[in-house]
C-alpha cells in the first residue's frame, strides 16, 4: 500500500457518482497495539476505521463522527471515531474467546449499528439500523439506502497490519442515469480484498474504472490520536459528589486511578486533586495536577 493513513476523494467527470478510498497502516497498528484484542476483531476494528474515516470525508462538518455496533452476544460493542481534524481511535468490549472465522453478524447477535454526527456547535444526530446483514459493508450500505435513500457501493478490507475501504455514492443532486450507477458500482464489486489492501490508489482507480473519466483530489492525511486528558477525565469524576470520591481514596490507598479505554492511558487522583476540584476557583496547571 502506497497510500497508507490518508483519504483520497475521487470525482468522476462525466456521471453523477462521487466516491472516496482510505488507507490505513500506521493509525492502525497504533489502535491495535493499545490492546491484545484477538485476530478477528482486529480485522473487525481495521474495518471499522477505514468506514468511519471514509464517511468522515463526505460530511462537512466541525465535531465528531462515531461508528457504533451492539450486540447481545460475546461481542458488545465495537466503535470508531474520527474527528474534524482526521483524529481516529477506535475500541471493541468483548467477553472469552472468539473464533477467527466469525463473520461481522455472528460477532454481534441481535445487534444495530449507529451512525452518530456530533457538532461542536448545533443538536447531535444519530442514525440507526438493525444488523441483518453479514458484513459491516453490507451493514452500511443499508442504512444509506434505507436512511438517506442514496445508492451506495461500500467495499472494505483489513489484515491486522493494514485496513482500506472504497465507497461510491450516487450523488443526490442530480440523480441521472441508473445506467451508469449500475456500471460503476458493479466494477467496484469486483474488487478483491488484497487489490484493496495492497494496490495504490491510481492503480486501484485504474483497475477498476479505466473506461470512466475520473481523478484523485489531494490527499487528506490521517492517525491516530486520542483526545482524553487529565481536565476531562476530572469532569468525569464530578458525576459522583466529594464525599463518596474520599471515601473511594480509603479504600484504594489514597489514589483513584481514571483510564481512558481507547489509549490505556491513566490519570491518578489524590486528596488534594479531589478537594480541589470541588472548591472554587479549581484549577489545573501545567503538569495537570488539580489545585
Amino acid at each position: 500500500m502506497s497510500n497508507p493513513d490518508q483519504i483520497q476523494r475521487i470525482l468522476f467527470e462525466q456521471i453523477d457518482v462521487r466516491g472516496v478510498v482510505v488507507g490505513l497502516e500506521t493509525s492502525y497498528q497504533e489502535v491495535l497495539a493499545r490492546h491484545d484484542y484477538p485476530p478477528v476483531l482486529q480485522r473487525v476494528l481495521g474495518e471499522m476505521l477505514a468506514a468511519v474515516g471514509m464517511l468522515s470525508a463526505t460530511l462537512k462538518f466541525e465535531g465528531r463522527l462515531l461508528l457504533q455496533a451492539e450486540g447481545e452476544g460475546q461481542v458488545k460493542m465495537l466503535m470508531a471515531e474520527c474527528n474534524r481534524h482526521q483524529d481516529l481511535r477506535a475500541i471493541a468490549r468483548y467477553d472469552g474467546e472468539l473464533g477467527d472465522d466469525l463473520s461481522f453478524d455472528q460477532l454481534l447477535q441481535n445487534g444495530r449499528i449507529a451512525l452518530t454526527i456530533e457538532p461542536e456547535k448545533g443538536q447531535r444526530y444519530q442514525g440507526v439500523v438493525p444488523l441483518e446483514n453479514e458484513t459491516l459493508a453490507q451493514c452500511l450500505q443499508a442504512y444509506f439506502e434505507q436512511s438517506e435513500q442514496l445508492g451506495t457501493s461500500i467495499q472494505l478490507a483489513a489484515d491486522g497490519q493494514r485496513a482500506a475501504g472504497l465507497m461510491l455514492q450516487v450523488m443526490p443532486a442530480e440523480g441521472r442515469g441508473d445506467e451508469d450507477w449500475n456500471r460503476v458500482s458493479m466494477l467496484a464489486s469486483t474488487l478483491k480484498d488484497e487489490e484493496l489492501l495492497q494496490l495504490d490508489n491510481e492503480a486501484l482507480l485504474f483497475r477498476l474504472f479505466h473506461e470512466e473519466e475520473c481523478r484523485l483530489y489531494e490527499p487528506q492525511p490521517l492517525r491516530f490520536r486520542c483526545d482524553c486528558s487529565r481536565e476531562r477525565s476530572a469532569e468525569a469524576l464530578k458525576f459522583m459528589t466529594e464525599e463518596e470520591l474520599l471515601e473511594i481514596l480509603k479504600e484504594q490507598n489514597g489514589i483513584i486511578d481514571v483510564g481512558c479505554q481507547f489509549c490505556n492511558q491513566t490519570y491518578n487522583f489524590d486528596e488534594t486533586d479531589i478537594r480541589a476540584l470541588f472548591s472554587e476557583p479549581g484549577y489545573l496547571d501545567e503538569d495537570g495536577r488539580m489545585h
